[in-house]
């Protein structure tokens, strides 16, 4: 094997490592398997800490079903299905790597989001139980200001998943600057070409990709400016997935060191825990599959493959008007469909969209928090009702169900229809559901399984066949 010009071995928090990172995935989509694998083969292995899978005796995974009458009940069983399945992946993980690991090479991640319900707790409950086996904490889906106190007390490096120069400037000066030393790497995830949450800013539009090269450039010039080292280093992640279309950021004197996370090419490999059907869809997905929406209930822009469930959402959103409660401006129609006894006014176009989606069987109209109705069929309505009503808490905020992780447990807002439970779909596609009625999460280069040589009659490799692979910068 000829590794690419410029690839070598670097330290990254405390360990030997190739500079390259296993993005961790979600619900159960990056798995101690996985992980293991990629830190065995010297690389940092991240497990997803996200409602990671637990194991009966027997070794068959135990679902997480839910017997709490009410949120807050069901939110703390969540949060104890969190830590323990952590736990036990970290404890798998190391097992697998451990003869790599206790040499000082590869590294071991876990992933959280910061936006999930219970994070804190959840971050305390792991680390507590797996001291000496996690070098790392990768964290985004917000913005973490506790997450370098929370790292050091436990003596792991903490890794921030930001999308801009801005984002890490107010994390160093408010908290991050106090735990300098523990600071493995940024990672900057391109909020364009990442799966799934992204951190797209009010300021840059999502139909306008930035080229990521000057933004890492402004990333590293805002790192030197607080006084960290080119020795710490930044972790280009989403849209790589071959090195040798990156030559020009190697061993560059405007970035610094620079490491590579994979989010989207472990998916497909022998250890990578998602199902097959959904390993054998990846293989179909052509250029512009993948849809940057903003249906999820976290509020944040998202990645995922543009199958029927996203569909639906794009469709429903679309069978949707504005309306008033009094006769208003051009609100001046009494709606007459999908509202039983209720009044609201509509303008007259909006009218005979209404009529016209109510005779093709979408009889029933849902308040939006945004004083919209959207009409859909009766046993889309079931389905969303009750998945409200079985909402656990696993996000800090939820606009689908309303749940906030605060004392009142409500965001103050109505719950939206127009989003659906990322809990369930997730678990669902996770552990074999319907790749093409729930949510799949996807890097905006996944259509390249198709058209990459390395795969081609259907060739499925081991993690370390793919590392040795990326290696030679192919």
């Amino acid at each position: 094997m000829t590794i690419l010009k410029g690839i070598k071995t670097i330290t990254m928090g405390g360990r030997d490592v190739w500079p390259l990172v296993e993005g961790g995935k979600g619900v159960a989509a990056t798995n101690h398997m996985s992980s293991g694998a990629w830190a065995a083969a010297g690389g940092v292995g991240t497990i997803s800490a996200v409602n990671a899978d637990s194991y009966d005796p027997t070794g068959k995974i135990i679902p997480q079903v839910y017997q709490a009458l009410t949120r807050r009940d069901r939110h703390e069983e969540l949060v104890e299905y969190a830590i323990e399945g952590a736990v036990q992946q970290v404890n798998r993980a190391y097992e697998m790597a451990e003869s790599t690991l206790s040499k000082g090479v590869g590294g071991l991640n876990i992933n959280v989001l910061w936006e999930m319900g219970g994070a804190q707790r959840i971050l305390h409950g792991v680390l507590e139980r797996t001291k000496g086996m996690v070098n790392g904490v990768t964290c985004g889906a917000g913005m973490p200001y506790k997450l370098s106190e929370i790292a050091a007390h436990y003596g792991v490096h903490y890794y921030p998943i930001i999308s801009s120069a801005r984002a890490f400037r107010a994390l160093w000066k408010r908290a991050y600057s106090k735990a300098g030393e523990w600071l493995g790497a940024v990672v900057y995830e391109d909020p364009w070409l990442a799966g799934g949450h992204n951190g797209l800013s009010n300021a840059e539009d999502p139909r306008q990709p930035q080229d990521p090269y000057p933004r890492v450039r402004d990333l590293r010039a805002t790192m030197r400016e607080s006084g960290i080292a080119d020795s710490v280093p930044i972790i280009m992640a989403g849209g790589v997935w071959r090195l040798d279309e990156w030559t020009n950021w190697l061993d560059n004197p405007e970035l610094g060191q620079i490491v590579f996370q994979f989010g989207t090419r472990p998916l497909l490999t022998k250890e990578s825990p998602i199902p097959e059907g959904w390993k054998q869809r990846l293989m179909t997905l052509e250029k512009g599959d993948i849809l940057l929406h903003q249906f999820s209930p976290t509020g944040f822009y998202s990645s995922a493959v543009r199958n029927p469930f996203l569909r639906n959402l794009e469709a429903r959103s679309e069978r949707q008007i504005a309306f008033s409660t009094t006769a208003t401006g051009d609100h001046q129609f009494l709606l007459d469909v999908g509202v039983g006894r209720k009044s609201y006014y509509v303008t007259r176009d909006d009218l005979l969209h209404a009529r016209q989606w109510h005779g093709q069987g979408f009889t029933e109209a849902l308040k939006t928090p945004d004083n919209t109705l959207v009409f859909v069929n009766t046993p889309e309505k079931a389905e969303i009702r009750k998945d409200q009503a079985d909402c656990m808490g696993c996000l800090s905020q939820c606009g689908f169900s309303s749940w906030s992780d605060t004392d009142t447990n409500t965001t103050g807002r109505l719950a939206d229809p127009r989003s659906f439970c990322i809990q369930k779909t997730l678990q669902d596609i996770a552990h074999g559901g319907d790749t093409e009625q729930n949510l799949m999460f996807g890097g905006h280069s996944a259509y390249r399984f198709a058209t990459d040589p390395f795969y081609s009659n259907g060739f499925v490799p081991t993690v370390k066949q793919l590392v040795d692979r990326i290696l030679t910068g192919a």
